[in-house]
């Protein structure tokens, strides 16, 4: 009896010491761990990983297993004794132990085995503080007076000297554990209060009324600046549909900007695991993801820079050279009307003309360390009881094909090659709208919606996982936008169909009729630690006053009129209107002393970002190219300013 109760006693601490390995919950996109997978693969540390992202802890555990163990067999590219360090410290972080209280990340936790089923939780509490500012040292002060141009109604541009601060508090409460080997459930809440202002630039003319040939009362569209605290294309909501000003909490004072200090929540629900010993792996949660991203925040398909929404998701892998994923969810609507300059938050009106699911899959496979390949599509379609496509291996462009055409198709594509260890090159294409009858004018077009992007990544040797990354990206006129619909679901009403969730891109941050040169700089100096340093140009079509450029908007439609080919509008990138240039440097770094018992995440960010607009003497949008010229006018004006974020975060949880 003694002998079989030890025999049972053994068996239950191998459960218990081997099962808190496989937590699924996933681990934070931007956590500085995913560059060192990033870089890991280049340098052929590890095999390809599937570009579904986030990764759990249990994946990132495993590969960083394999790293350590494979290393004494390396002729070449083995770890230094800093990288050994880094990923020992990671392991400690993902892999924190349990049945106590952790004051290091403010959690406490217990586990035990139930029936012979392993159960874990862990609660945990958090608080994150961000002061940013935005220092305008030149800039041109527009602010709108009767008489000016309509299209500027409402208008106000920073003035030389302004400053505009960002305070935002986060508190969060934290819920995660695991049932058995193969689920493992959690559960953020966030609370919101901050303000992050933003300006009104001016108003576009280019909301067309659709499928209306004879009716052009195309209506205002109002065009914000981003926060101006923030450094362009990077700010993300961190509060979910609506917020409340303090005393206004009634249905009559919902928000749908902190242009003052408001509260708000938000709410980030998870469910996850995998069968088969990781072959297959499931997830439904609301959280951000990046998918088929050939480097950070570089996915022309699913962003990390969108706004996260409800989703299942799948990635299935039979073997190491091949995988299938895929995902389907419900797209959330913003709740402010894209052509109104009011605050206020409505929930029936948008969501009326809103009503879309987003469902993606993806194939992928490689050749040992040499080569990746990775295709798919994906769609947004109005809700509607639907099974082909969230089946993992109905492919959504030919399934559209059965179902009818009402819905918003893309296809993407990326090729990738590497020499291990040295770097990396890469070509990425998503294609939104593309006539295949007329494909000879494909860079002239404007009806041809697609972005581009060719880039290559560098090995640092002498530095800790430590890269150089240099790409170009073009998002060509009307990506991303769709012409509103009226479907056999939703009766008369013209619904929305654009690439876009919660009022934000679904793929990559630059909006249509954009390019981007970027070179960034990353390493991992210490454990626990991340430092970038990069620049990018930026030129964008103007979205808003009367030298706007057709298709430069998230919310452009091309106009029905001028589909067909005797009438196809056609793009000349910088000649046919007016320009924004902006040169931008970021330096960012971020240390957590969670090494040091100490219960604290430091990051601070600093740079410039130099402005100015180009204009042609022509008419805009005239279908013809025009020579153009750096103009400054106090509509188009040049602008310098400089951008600065501190950030703490209390008990981090990673």
């Amino acid at each position: 009896m003694r002998k079989k109760s030890l025999i049972i006693c053994l068996l239950l601490l191998v459960i218990i010491s081997y099962l808190p390995a496989q937590t699924h919950i996933s681990v934070p996109l931007g956590h500085p761990v995913y560059t060192i997978l990033e870089q890991a693969q280049m340098r052929g540390l590890c095999n390809f990983l599937p570009s579904a992202k986030p990764y759990t802890r249990a994946q990132i555990l495993s590969v960083i297993n394999e790293i350590l163990d494979n290393n004494e067999e390396r002729t070449f590219g083995r770890l230094s004794e800093a990288e050994i360090q880094i990923l020992e410290q990671f392991k400690l972080t993902l892999d924190p132990p349990r049945g106590k209280l952790d004051l290091t990340r403010g959690v406490v936790s217990s586990e035990h085995v139930w029936d012979d089923i392993y159960f874990s939780g862990e609660l945990g509490f958090g608080l994150e503080f961000n002061f940013a500012g935005g220092y305008y040292a030149a800039a041109g002060g527009y602010k709108y007076n009767e008489g000016d141009n309509s299209l500027f109604k409402e208008a106000s541009h920073p003035s030389s000297g302004d400053f505009y601060p960002d305070l935002i508090f986060l508190p969060s409460l934290y819920f995660i554990g695991d049932i058995g080997s193969n689920l493992s459930y959690g559960l953020t809440l966030y609370g919101f209060v901050g303000k992050s202002p933003h300006t009104i630039l001016g108003k576009a003319n280019n909301y067309w009324s659709a499928y209306d040939p004879d009716n052009d009362d195309h209506r205002l569209l109002t065009v914000y600046s981003e926060p101006l605290a923030y450094f362009p294309y990077t700010y993300k909501k961190k509060w979910d549909g609506f917020l409340f000003a303090p005393g206004s909490l009634s249905s009559n004072g919902q928000q749908s900007w902190p242009e003052r200090v408001s509260v708000g929540y938000a709410m980030y629900p998870e469910l996850a695991g995998h069968f088969f010993n990781g072959h297959f792996t499931y997830r439904i949660a609301r959280l951000d993801r990046e998918w088929s991203g050939m480097s950070t925040n570089g996915s022309l398909v699913l962003n990390e820079s969108a706004q996260p929404f409800l989703a299942f998701e799948t990635v299935i892998q039979p073997f190491t050279w091949i995988s299938f994923s895929s995902l389907t969810g419900v797209l959330e609507f913003s709740s402010k009307e894209v052509d109104s300059s009011s605050n206020s938050a409505e929930l029936k009106r948008p969501s009326g003309t809103f009503q879309n699911a987003f469902s993606i899959v993806m194939l992928e496979t490689s050749v040992l360390n040499y080569f990746n390949m990775s295709l798919g599509s994906s769609v947004v379609w109005p809700k509607r009881f639907e099974l082909g496509y969230p089946f993992a291996f109905a492919e959504n462009f030919l399934y559209q094909n059965n179902v009818g055409d009402y819905d918003n198709l893309a296809l993407f594509l990326n090729l990738q090659g590497q020499y291990p260890g040295i770097g990396r090159v890469w070509f990425s294409l998503f294609m939104d709208e593309v006539n295949m009858d007329e494909t000879k004018r494909l860079f002239e077009l404007d009806r041809m919606m697609y972005i581009f992007q060719v880039g290559s990544s560098f090995n640092i040797p002498w530095l800790p996982f430590s890269s150089i990354t240099v790409s170009y990206t073009k998002n060509e006129p009307y990506n991303y936008t769709h012409t509103r619909l009226r479907t056999p679901w939703y009766g008369n009403n013209l619904m929305e169909e654009n690439y876009v969730n919660f009022g934000r891109s679904l793929g990559h941050y630059l909006p249509p009729n954009s390019d981007e040169i970027l070179i960034r700089f990353e390493t991992i100096p210490l454990p626990q630690s991340m430092f970038r340093l990069q620049y990018q140009m930026i030129r964008h079509g103007a979205d808003y006053g009367d030298r706007a450029v057709d298709g430069s908007s998230l919310w452009s439609e091309l106009d029905p009129k001028d589909r067909s080919s005797n009438k196809a509008l056609e793009k000349y990138f910088l000649q046919d209107g007016a320009y924004q240039w902006m040169h931008i440097v970021r330096l960012r770094g971020e240390y957590s002393l969670t090494g040091l018992k100490v219960p604290v995440k430091l990051f601070a960010e600093i740079g410039g970002v130099y402005s100015y607009f180009t204009d042609i003497d022509g008419d805009v949008n005239s279908g013809k190219p025009g020579t153009y010229k750096i103009i400054d006018t106090p509509q188009y004006p040049h602008s310098l300013y400089f951008i600065g974020l501190l950030g703490v975060q209390i008990f981090p949880k990673f």
